[in-house]
This record gives C-alpha cells, sequence and structure tokens, in this order.
C-alpha cells in the first residue's frame, strides 16, 4: 500500500513539474499556480553503475538536482549565474551516479546522485554560505530543496543577515512586479527564519487545490530565489506554515504592489 502511495506522489509531482515546465524557460511563468516541486520524488531501489535503463519506457523530465550528505539540491538557474573559482569552498564529495538516460521512475535517490552531471564532477561548498544551504557543481548553484534535518526555515535558508530585499513576481512571464519596501521586507525575513520547517509534503496536503503567490528574496551578493506562498493554507513550498501576521503584511504589500503597478 505504501508503495502504490509513493507512486501516486510520484505522478503528481512529474505532472506538476511537466506543467512548470510547459510555462516557458523551464520555470512557473505566473503569478498564482500549482505549487513548485524540487525534483522528481521517486523511491526504490535502482541502479548502482551507470547503465543505461533497459527497462525503462517512461520518458522522464529530470530536474537538475544533486543529492549529497542526505540534503537535497537543486540547480538555480533562474537567481544565479556561473561562479567562478574563488566562490569555491571546501570539497565535499563527487557526482556518483548520473541519473539522466540510465535511472527510471522506481528509482531511489541517494548521496552522490545527480540529474545531469557526469560521474566525478567535483561538489564545492559555496564561500559566503553553509554547505547545507548551497552548494556549488560545474561552476553552478545547487540551492537546497529539502533537508531532513532542518528544524526551521534559519536552518534551512542561511540568509540571516545576507537579504536585500523581497519582491513580487509577475502574473504572467515571472518579470518582477515591484518590491516590497524596505520595513516589510526586513520584517518578513525575521518572521520567517523562526517558522517550523515540517516539509514540502504536508504544505502540499492543504494546499494542492489552491493557488500560489510567487515570491523573490533578493540576497545581498546579486543571487536570489523564489518561494511560493499560499495565503489560504498559508503555507510556503520551501516547507513551512506562516503566522497571521506574516499573512497579513504579504498580502497587504502584495495589493500596494499591484495598485501601484496598475494591476
Amino acid at each position: 500500500m505504501n508503495g502504490i502511495r509513493r507512486m501516486s506522489q510520484t505522478l503528481i509531482l512529474m505532472l506538476l513539474i511537466l506543467t512548470a515546465v510547459g510555462c516557458g524557460g523551464g520555470s512557473i511563468a505566473i503569478e498564482r499556480g500549482s505549487p513548485e516541486v524540487p525534483e522528481v520524488q521517486v523511491k526504490a531501489a535502482g541502479p548502482e553503475t551507470e547503465e543505461p535503463a533497459e527497462s525503462c519506457n517512461a520518458i522522464i523530465d529530470w530536474v537538475d538536482f544533486l543529492m549529497i550528505n542526505g540534503i537535497k539540491y537543486h540547480y538555480n538557474y533562474e537567481g544565479s549565474g556561473k561562479v567562478s573559482d574563488d566562490q569555491l569552498g571546501e570539497k565535499l564529495g563527487e557526482v556518483s551516479y548520473m541519473l539522466n538516460d540510465h535511472a527510471c521512475t522506481d528509482y531511489e535517490e541517494k548521496d552522490g546522485d545527480a540529474a545531469f552531471l557526469p560521474i566525478g564532477t567535483a561538489i564545492y561548498a559555496m564561500k559566503g554560505y553553509k554547505p547545507e544551504f548551497r552548494v556549488i557543481a560545474n561552476s553552478k548553484i545547487y540551492e537546497v530543496s529539502d533537508n531532513p534535518n532542518a528544524a526551521t526555515l534559519g536552518q534551512l535558508f542561511d540568509i540571516e543577515g545576507k537579504v536585500d530585499k523581497v519582491g513580487l513576481e509577475s502574473a504572467q512571464d515571472g518579470s518582477p512586479i515591484g518590491d516590497f519596501s524596505a520595513e516589510a521586507s526586513a520584517q518578513f525575513i525575521q518572521e520567517l527564519l523562526p517558522l517550523q520547517h515540517v516539509g514540502f509534503n504536508q504544505v502540499y496536503e492543504k494546499t494542492k487545490h489552491e493557488s500560489g503567490i510567487f515570491l523573490r528574496v533578493y540576497l545581498l551578493d546579486g543571487t536570489s530565489f523564489r518561494l511560493v506562498y499560499y495565503p489560504e493554507g498559508n503555507g510556503f513550498t520551501a516547507g513551512a506554515f506562516g503566522t497571521e501576521s506574516l499573512k497579513t503584511l504579504i498580502m497587504e504589500q502584495r495589493a500596494h504592489i499591484k495598485a501601484a503597478a496598475g494591476l
């Protein structure tokens, strides 16, 4: 019975990913839409060597992710550029298995796995951030999507003292609509980071029939990342439920920004 449930979750998540990719550029480009999904969630045993999955008849659109030290990361393609060698911290490990063209939908992800990175690709910590939040591989920034050891969003996201502002993303194409005020941005982060991290699945169960509001957190180093917020369920796809005061802050800032933009 558990296997059936896990397979159902996998199919739902894959459909959500395909819907997101269909919105253009491999990302969700609407302000209110389906939950973002960090990657295909799959369970069961899989191949130990990088051999083609001869018995796999599925066409899998893998999200660009890697896994190391029990933490899953996805490539932050929208909010970061190519990194330089002077941003590399200590070496954390290497890719030991590439899923693309080798794994099927019943594969169980494990440490050393990556969707598209070849075997032997080095994985480094990123200077300025804890490795639980961001790592670097193949000159790209990979950002945490699932860390079962994070008790709060502050432990999930190493951004305290590193935030420039918070913005609202647009309705159709994902471009910025406008920014929270400086005071509201600071309050948003102050209330966000202590929230209990309960994981994506708990939030999804309460928000799966709801449209989301797309927010972007801009960091002082010029990078950024997206948060999706669901006001009815008062949840974030990062895996946390908000407070009432945080909900009020988001909805008020959203209304002000849209009004100023004539929306």
